[in-house]
């Protein structure tokens, strides 16, 4: 027997609609109704499964909108669970908006596991160590993706991005960190046509020089030097703000215990 809670976040099949737990499908025909991103969508997956159960729309653009429709079906004694179009619910998807509401107003919550892109991905990619920084989806502009590489170079960055964007995101980061940067790259995953591939960016530009299609789930992996890079970056930050050379190695030295000598001739070079 397992308990009940009156707001279910359910995991969805993220490619292969085999990948979905018989708990999931369990609640999904018990509760009063599911709250989706696209009704089209997971009236799909529902209708494989034989689950009559209603949906109600629920995604980015009306999330705030629906708060109050959720706490008084609750209240009335209703049960619900969210569901993403594919993945985990919160994941990059809505409901970060509805869980604090839920939680202010003494609703019980659960999510149950079950598929999610970043997992799928990192459990087949080898890295050193299990430390990585999760982005959600890259920025789009060139800036911003060169801001963020210079500023995570010493961890495992892991995002999201479209087909449309990746190639270009890639050209970016390898404008930031050099050809020789190493990547790992996913699409399709769980589907028929999935592919996953390790190598520098300079080659998987290359691999894909004819267009990629699909999701996409990317890690750039960490600069092993990233220590004297990451000083740079932060020289430039100072520079950028109107600081002086021997202003900057005073303050960076204080802060990060690093020589000021050293940060010196470093910031006159830049």
């Amino acid at each position: 027997m397992t308990r009940e809670f009156d707001f279910y976040i359910v995991p969805t099949p993220i490619g292969n609609i085999q990948d979905i737990t018989f708990r999931a499908i369990e609640i999904l025909k018990s509760i009063d109704f599911i709250a989706c991103e696209d009704t089209r969508i997971t009236q799909k997956l529902l209708n494989h499964y034989d689950i009559k159960t209603k949906c109600v729309s629920y995604h980015k653009y009306n999330e705030r909108e629906r708060v109050e429709f959720f706490l008084n079906e609750l209240k009335s004694g209703k049960k619900i669970a969210l569901v993403s179009d594919a993945g985990t619910p919160l994941i990059c998807d809505p409901g970060a908006v509805i869980i604090p509401e839920l939680i202010k107003n003494g609703f019980t919550v659960t999510s149950l596991p079950g598929a999610c892109a970043i997992t799928t991905f990192l459990s087949q990619v080898p890295r050193n160590g299990e430390d990585f920084t999760f982005i959600g989806f890259i920025h789009r502009t060139e800036g911003q993706i060169q801001e963020t590489v210079q500023k995570h170079a010493g961890e495992n960055i892991v995002f999201y991005d479209s087909p449309e964007r990746i190639l270009k995101t890639l050209e970016i980061i390898k404008s930031v960190r050099g050809s020789e940067t190493k990547a790992a790259l996913g699409r399709e995953l769980s589907k028929l046509f999935e592919e996953v591939i390790i190598d520098n960016i300079d080659n998987l530009l290359e691999h894909f020089k004819d267009g990629i299609k699909g999701e996409i789930v990317c890690m750039i992996y960490k600069d092993n030097n990233s220590a004297d890079k990451d000083i740079e970056y932060k020289i430039k930050t100072l520079k950028d703000k109107g600081f002086k050379d021997k202003e900057i190695s005073i303050i960076l030295s204080s802060l990060y215990n690093v020589n000021k000598n050293q940060i010196y001739k470093m910031a006159l070079n830049l």
